[in-house]
């Protein structure tokens, strides 16, 4: 049976019907159209499907809709103001961190969600935030550069 649920996705409140039993991935690219986040495993392991709920990382295969009631919802298409690229975006790709593109928009909200709360990590934090997306492509070291650098970015201003 279909539910209200009413939450802000990338800073616009939104309002729609969802089947109780649908996950956030479901509605966010399903019903929303936002098809930048991806799925991968469908169990939480692969981090494909990462968004921020509330500024921190969660698996959106394995979030229950309905639990963002209320919330802050942020995708990948919420990065970017408007024609400008969020410093993460900028940096991954002067650091050749996208290739196949399938795991990058978990990785740039799961960095995004580290930066928000240290803007000097250390590779060891980097890599510790990024533990649960699973990269095929870059062997993770440019993707770590490209934190490091928007982190340095970031920090100038």
């Amino acid at each position: 049976m279909p539910r209200e649920l009413r939450f802000v996705l990338n800073g616009q409140e939104v309002v729609l019907e969802v089947e109780s039993s649908a996950v956030l991935v479901e509605v966010l690219r399903d019903q929303m159209g936002l098809t930048g986040t991806k799925v991968g495993c469908n169990a939480g392991d692969c981090g494909s499907c990462t968004v921020l709920i509330d500024n921190e990382p969660f698996a959106s295969c394995l979030v229950p809709a309905l639990k963002v009631e209320g919330r802050e919802v942020l995708t990948v298409e919420g990065l970017a103001q408007g024609d400008r690229l969020h410093p993460l975006q900028e940096a991954f790709l002067d650091e050749g961190a996208v290739q196949c593109g399938f795991c990058i928009p978990g990785m740039l909200l799961t960095s995004k969600a580290l930066l928000d709360r240290n803007l000097n990590p250390s590779r060891a934090e980097i890599k510790s935030a990024l533990a649960g997306n699973l990269c095929r492509c870059t062997g993770y070291e440019q993707i770590i550069d490209a934190v490091q650098l928007a982190a340095r970015r970031m920090r100038q201003g």
